[in-house]
Formats: structure tokens, sequence, C-alpha cells
């Protein structure tokens, strides 16, 4: 599962800035092994964390294997990932982002209008980018906006005016 990804180099001994994905930006710190790759193709290589910690309003990290300043600039951009088998459970009515990305949306009247092609955070609530004959930005708030979400059947149900 993708956390977060590689900022750039902070100082000269291999560490770089961090930029995190989760909803608590230090969560991605209590990992001890990361994963990291570009996103095309997925070739993932595992890391051990070396040190982590909380830097100003952001974070840095050290990774085993990667000692200087040229090492960790070639990490810039890629992407950090854990097993999904670390994340935490969620309750019934949480969803981890991941797993909505590429859901089928459906209106009320059981039409395919897209399907969900990412999600970002936008003060009060997720936002669902949906594309189809065209894009559009649908706020998260389930039970208004979103009727239902069935992980198992992939599709998602959306009350929205689709024109």
């Amino acid at each position: 599962m993708v956390l977060g990804r590689v900022g750039a180099p902070y100082g000269v001994k291999g560490w770089f800035h961090v930029q995190s994905f989760t909803q608590i930006p230090e969560t991605i710190l209590q990992y001890p092994k990361w994963w990291l790759s570009v996103p095309l193709p997925r070739a993932w290589e595992a890391f051990e964390v070396q040190d982590c910690r909380k830097h100003g309003k952001g974070l840095v990290a050290a990774l085993n294997g990667v000692e200087t300043r040229e090492a960790a600039a070639l990490l810039t951009g890629k992407e950090i990932a854990v097993g999904r088998e670390l994340l935490p459970d969620l309750s019934e009515d949480e969803f981890y982002w991941s797993d909505l990305e590429g859901l089928a949306v459906y209106d009320p009247a059981g039409q395919l209008v897209g399907h969900i092609a990412y999600l970002y955070e936008a003060g009060a609530s997720d936002i669902l980018v949906i594309q189809g004959e065209r894009e559009w930005h649908i706020p998260f708030v389930k039970g208004e906006v979103v009727q239902s979400v069935d992980l198992a059947a992939r599709k998602i149900t959306v009350d929205w005016v689709f024109d």
C-alpha cells in the first residue's frame, strides 16, 4: 500500500524529506521496512528504515544502504509503500483510498457514470475524481452523496447530477 513519496535530499549523509499520504503524516514513520518504486513499471525494492523523525513541519528519513546526498537524490520521487497486512483494520464504514480507486461509479438509477480515478483531500471531505464521459470531482459524503460502497462488487453508487 503506497503511503508516501521520497522528497528532496536533506543534508549530506543520505537523509531525505518524506511526503506522507497518511491522514496523520507521522504514521508513516512507524513502519521499519519501506518498499520504494516509481509508478511504472512497479519494480519494488525493500529498504530497512535506519532512522526517521519529524523535522520542522515535515518529515525526514534515512534508509540502510543510502549514505550520501547523491544516493538520496536518486530516490527522489519514488513511492513509499508498506505491506497491506501491516495496516490497521478499518471499521465497516471506512475505506483506504486505494480500495476505492478503479471502482465503477453508478447513479441511483443504475447507470454507469465512470470509474474512480483517484481521490484527494479538500478540507471538510475527501473528493472522488470520477472519469467517464467527462471528469467530475465529487465529495465523499457517506449517506448524502455516496449512497453505497460495495468493494466485493467493485462498485459505488452516488447521488449526484451528472450533466
